[in-house]
């Protein structure tokens, strides 16, 4: 009998630990997560990089069963764009929804607590070689009101001019 019990127990340790391991592999993921779903909210542009310096310029909203994080920027205006952010296995990964039409896909390559930077991974309606996109971004949570998001440009294949940088400050209700 105890063999049998043992056999047993090493059966279910194995069987389990994929399933830990892939845990263990996702935690910086979903700590990630979570600070990007701590967002939600409305955010004013500090500095005007946003050009609209004062005002709510980007809104943070979670969304299927809290699977997903939008952010909205320029809400209501013509040049309105929407990135969807979500979990995929270990990682946090982003689709933008750019106002010139393309659809760029990012995946953190950095999820240290304080900073969530993304890496082009891919996209739709772009060529990264020729076409301008963004390629690159890297979000701060400076604290639990402030918010840094740098993105970096990209044109013809390389970085370009266009690298905006937006300064955030949770709107007070």
């Amino acid at each position: 009998m105890p063999r049998r019990l043992l056999a047993i127990a090493a059966l279910a340790a194995l069987t389990a630990s994929p399933a830990l391991r892939a845990q263990g592999e996702s935690q910086p993921a979903a700590a990630a997560f979570d600070k990007l779903k701590a967002l939600a909210g409305d955010w004013i542009d500090v500095d005007g990089a946003l050009g609209m310096k004062g005002k709510v310029a980007v809104t943070y909203r979670v969304t299927g069963g809290g699977s997903s994080v939008i952010e909205t920027l320029f809400a209501g205006l013509p040049h309105e764009m929407v990135t969807v952010y979500h979990k995929d296995g270990r990682h946090v990964v982003l689709t933008h929804y750019c106002a010139a039409g393309n659809q760029p896909r990012m995946r953190a390559s950095t999820t240290d607590g304080r900073m969530l930077a993304f890496d082009f991974d891919g996209g739709a309606n772009l060529d990264p070689s020729t076409d301008s996109h963004m390629h690159a971004g890297r979000i701060e949570f400076v604290d639990a009101d402030h918010v840094r998001a740098t993105w970096i440009g990209w044109d013809k294949g390389k970085p370009s001019e266009h690298s905006p940088v937006f300064n955030l400050e949770r709107r007070k209700a």
